[in-house]
């Protein structure tokens, strides 16, 4: 009687990598939700979610930055309190500020393919500054854009009121993330984490 000890690969050790390295990052994203708190100016509440999103496509790149910031958007949609204050739920995707959410994937995957291009990773301390400003920037404009409609859908006002409460009063919260991604994508400490 003999026994054969082959192993069978399902699937490549990068593909492994990738997706220990996407959970990591969507949970990240869930308990950088967790410091919430509300502006004066404004109903929706002001997180640090968004500097998850930046980090899952500066590190990740446009496919698994992506595919983290949905794994992390799925994992409260299903129960999971990820979200600010620690909410969950489907319902939180048709709040007024369920629009955020349904952004987060979206602008990661630009960020990533912005910062890196499709064919892959960059090392990240040799992106280019005007590629990572570029990405961080048009992910910044897409999370406004899916956050100010949900807002004036599910809020039920105008889209330029809309504007005034659920994405300007945010800016310079948002460059401050835009910077800190920045400096953790040239961090040579990370880079050789």
């Amino acid at each position: 009687m003999s026994t054969d000890t082959q192993s069978v690969a399902l699937v490549g050790d990068e593909v492994v990598t990738n997706v220990a390295r996407s959970a990591l990052f969507a949970a990240l994203t869930g308990a950088l939700a967790y410091v919430s708190f509300q502006l004066p100016l404004s109903p929706v509440p002001y997180t640090l979610q968004v500097l998850g999103v930046f980090l899952a496509g500066v590190f990740l790149g446009p496919t698994w930055g992506f595919a983290a910031m949905a794994l992390y958007v799925v994992a409260g949609a299903v129960g999971a309190p990820v979200y600010a204050y620690g909410a969950s739920g489907v319902g939180s995707l048709v709040s007024p500020w369920g629009g955020y959410l349904w952004s987060y994937p979206f602008a990661a995957g630009v960020l990533g393919y912005l910062a890196h291009g499709r064919d892959g990773l960059t090392p990240t301390g040799e992106i280019a500054l005007s590629r990572l400003a570029t990405g961080l920037a048009a992910a910044t404009l897409l999370i406004y854009a899916f956050g100010t409609l949900g807002y004036a859908i599910f809020a039920d006002v105008g889209l330029y009121a809309a504007l005034l409460v659920a994405a300007v009063p945010f800016v310079p919260g948002e460059i401050l993330k835009g910077v800190v991604a920045v400096l953790a994508a040239r961090s040579d400490r990370l880079r050789a984490a």
